[in-house]
């Protein structure tokens, strides 16, 4: 039995299914091959190109093996060493860090921002975006001007004997917390903003009227409603923070490798792609599951 396709109004047109659905497919087919073009053909290429092997001058060599991936988990000729999962959790734990902290600073500053007048909001925000008008690579020296042994930073720690008097604050792990933190906060900062601004202060009234604790208030009244912005702030810092190679490789030196800096390493000096692709992969696993994650925890508190 042919089914014949009832005629539909579509945007005052009389029109058929099948030629809502050919409009529908022309008209999503760009996104769909700008995706595949620069997302699933490299991540498919970089799937293939981690079971490969590295030739003797750095070529790919089409002898597929899982050494790759047993020398990320460790094992090699000459035993077990842990020294790649040590730096994939260290940037796993750099991503936390970083987001969390840029999470804590960014609700008073998205506060603050909101209360303002509308003459000055703007002008906050505007300071707020000035560090993306300038290249990262020109941000990232200008901390290493700011942690030089003769300025006050550095001054002040060596008075509290954190490091000795003349010295410099970087490369240390410290630096590279407060590069990363001082790039990514307005990433967290401005979607905070967005939710902060349509705060509806009828329910944080209600709270405190109803004697909670400043805590309760913001746990019951604030956090459900400023939910949205704040994942997006998180999934926007801590994406890109576990994958960051600039600031480590300029703040922290040799001392505080992260796997964007192993990555970068093995595509750029050491030419073994195979290597690079799987920890690659692995980085795009790990990334993966931490959206799942914070998308399940978003569900359960906009549930609670």
């Amino acid at each position: 039995m042919k089914i014949i396709d009832k005629p539909e109004i579509l945007y005052g047109e009389l029109s058929t299914p099948r030629k809502i659905r050919t409009r529908g497919l022309l008209r999503i087919s760009p996104g769909m091959l700008w995706i595949m073009l620069f997302l699933s053909i490299p991540a498919l290429s970089l799937i293939v190109i981690s079971f490969t092997t590295r030739g003797a001058y750095g070529e790919i060599e089409w002898v597929f093996t899982l050494e790759n991936y047993k020398r990320l988990a460790g094992y090699s000729l000459f035993g077990w060493s842990p020294d790649y999962l040590k730096i994939l959790l260290r940037s796993i734990i750099a991503g936390l860090i970083t987001t969390v902290v840029c999470i804590i600073l960014s609700y008073p500053l998205a506060f603050f921002i909101s209360t303002r007048d509308k003459s000055t909001r703007y002008l906050w925000l505007t300071a707020l975006i000035i560090p993306f008008w300038t290249n990262l690579v020109i941000r990232t020296y200008a901390w290493q001007i700011v942690l030089a042994p003769d300025l006050p930073i550095a001054k002040l720690a060596a008075l509290l004997h954190l490091v000795p008097p003349g010295s410099p604050l970087y490369p240390s792990s410290f630096a590279v917390y407060i590069g990363m933190i001082s790039a990514f906060l307005p990433f967290v900062a401005l979607p905070l903003y967005s939710s902060v601004e349509k705060l509806d202060w009828s329910l944080v009234e209600a709270a405190n009227d109803l004697y909670c604790g400043k805590w309760r208030v913001f746990h019951q009244a604030i956090l459900p409603q400023t939910l949205p912005g704040l994942s997006v702030g998180a999934i926007l810092t801590f994406v890109p923070a576990m994958g960051i190679f600039l600031i480590p490789d300029l703040l922290g030196g040799a001392k505080y490798m992260l796997v964007g800096n192993l990555i970068q390493q093995q595509f750029g000096k050491s030419r073994d792609w195979p290597f690079g692709a799987a920890v690659s992969l692995a980085l795009m696993s790990l990334t993966l599951i931490a959206l799942v994650i914070l998308n399940r925890r978003g569900a359960k508190m906009q549930v609670l």
